[in-house]
């Protein structure tokens, strides 16, 4: 009786064990302590625990701002990314830097010109709404909003696996200056600089504390009048007798020790200045200045992978788009018509990252014990992330269409299990194992899994003709269930 009483408490206490093994939710890695002591932060309790909180503005100035929604990260996040959200007001310039992380731009509204060395010479790239372009990380660049009075906004994924851990990216400005934002020539001193760019003490002091207006800046007269803003706006032919003006003021400008040493200089000065901006010989600077670099990829012109009467997607990944290779990212867009569902799925390849463009809608996300891990409600800018493996839909509400973009951990092909639709695994599974799997018979399971004969984007719920097949069916069912059982007794 002893023994009987100990083996059933052994085994009360194996099956309690079992079951909170199995639970994902008691799982003690996720613990909002533990996530927040390892830096790896997921609420505890929360409808919403796939959706991106926590946002930081990392610029603001008059000219524009950054902000950043950071990844929490964690173990089910096989690579953390962070999502920047970039505005800036017309004629304005996001100055020359360079990163420790890897960005990947989406134009979401506007348009843009794109500076970078590539390939040790210098390339521009015009973007306009819909361009994907990268940047890898420590490659020089700066942007320059281009649309005649539109502001520019600029989604980005910022990939910090090359990041030095200080925040969520880190900079390192070429322009500046100032103490807002201080350039990294301002950290070499006066000697070394004087002899690395063998300019005056005068000179340097004049470029390396002129700029005090931030990382973005206007560049049109009524902003920020300068006299480098007059210059450009010059014509070609005036141009000449300007730089020379601006070349004798700031010799005026210092006193009496630094005009001497400006003396020496300026001629040295005049010349440089002369060959940089109108160069010695036009095709040697052409060719420096319009390097060959890679294509952008526009989004909303290329022709979706998938369409139907419900909605349309892209997909863009290394294959199509060579310069993904490199950042190991893929890129989407999807549009969905009011109240249709991108059916339920699962990515075998890759964390998917997505940014609400515009509409409202409702995100799925379900955990691999069976249990719902989110269903929120969302809307222009929500920022969500579904971990891979993890099955989960998206549903347009039924007011207006529902447009979201993102980005994957993968540059590969995802190619997406679809749970449900004329594609579906159980399409591909159909027969007397799956039926088995399930507990019904196979013509019942035949008719639930071709009720719905769209697939990839469905109709709205209660639109599918189906509908009225399946409800026979489960009548039919139900009056031959007692043969069924008899037969599975014998």
């Amino acid at each position: 009786m002893l023994n009987r009483a100990t083996l059933l408490v052994f085994l009360l206490v194996l099956c309690h064990a079992l079951a909170k093994g199995t639970s994902f939710a008691e799982d003690e890695d996720w613990s909002s302590e533990k996530q927040e002591r390892e830096g790896k932060w997921l609420p505890a309790e929360s409808s919403d625990w796939f959706l991106l909180r926590r946002s930081k503005q990392v610029i603001k100035t008059d000219a524009g701002e950054m902000k950043v929604t950071e990844s929490y990260g964690g173990r089910i996040v096989d690579k953390p990314m962070h999502i920047g959200f970039i505005n800036m007001e017309p004629k304005s310039l996001f100055i020359p830097q360079y990163l420790d992380s890897s960005l990947i731009l989406f134009i979401r509204r506007g348009e843009a010109k794109l500076g970078f060395i590539y390939k040790d010479k210098l390339a521009e790239r015009r973007l306009k709404t819909g361009d994907v372009y990268r940047i890898s990380a420590g490659s020089v660049f700066y942007l320059v909003n281009t649309g005649r009075g539109q502001r520019l906004h600029i989604i980005c994924s910022i990939d910090p696996s090359e990041s030095l851990g200080i925040g969520v990216f880190q900079s390192f400005y070429i322009g500046g200056g100032g103490a807002c934002p201080p350039s990294v020539l301002s950290g070499f001193g006066p000697e070394v600089l004087r002899a690395a760019l063998n300019t005056s003490g005068l000179e340097l002091r004049q470029i390396l504390k002129g700029q005090h207006e931030g990382p973005i800046v206007f560049v049109d007269d009524s902003h920020a009048p300068s006299l480098w803003t007059k210059f450009l706006q010059l014509k070609e032919h005036d141009r000449l007798e300007h730089l020379k003006k601006m070349v004798d003021e700031q010799a005026e400008s210092g006193d009496d020790e630094e005009k001497e040493e400006e003396a020496e200089q300026t001629d040295w000065s005049w010349r440089k200045l002369v060959k940089f901006v109108f160069g010695c010989e036009n095709k040697e600077r052409e060719k420096r200045y319009f390097a060959k670099s890679p294509d952008s990829y526009n989004l909303y012109d290329s022709k979706p992978d998938f369409r139907n009467r419900f909605g349309w997607s892209v997909a863009l990944d290394g294959s199509s788009y060579s310069p993904l290779r490199r950042s190991g990212i893929g890129v989407y867009l999807v549009n969905l018509t009011a109240g249709s569902m991108m059916a339920p799925h699962v990515n075998p390849r890759a964390t998917e990252y997505g940014i609400i463009l515009y509409g409202t809608g409702k995100i799925h996300v379900v955990f691999p014990n069976g249990t719902a891990a989110m269903s929120a409600h969302v809307r222009e800018g929500d920022v969500f992330v579904v971990p891979r493996y993890f099955p989960f839909c998206q549903i347009a509400s039924r007011s207006g269409s529902f447009e979201f973009v993102g980005f994957t951990t993968s540059a590969r092909k995802n190619r997406p299990q679809f749970l449900a639709g004329g594609s579906s695994l159980l399409h591909t599974l159909l027969g007397p194992e799956l039926a088995a799997s399930f507990g019904v018979s196979e013509d019942r399971m035949r008719r639930v899994v071709k009720a719905q004969g769209e697939s990839v984007i469905l109709p709205a719920e209660g639109a599918s003709p189906g509908d009225v097949d399946v409800r026979r069916g489960e009548e039919e069912d139900r009056r031959e269930e007692p043969g069924r059982q008899r037969q599975m007794l014998r």
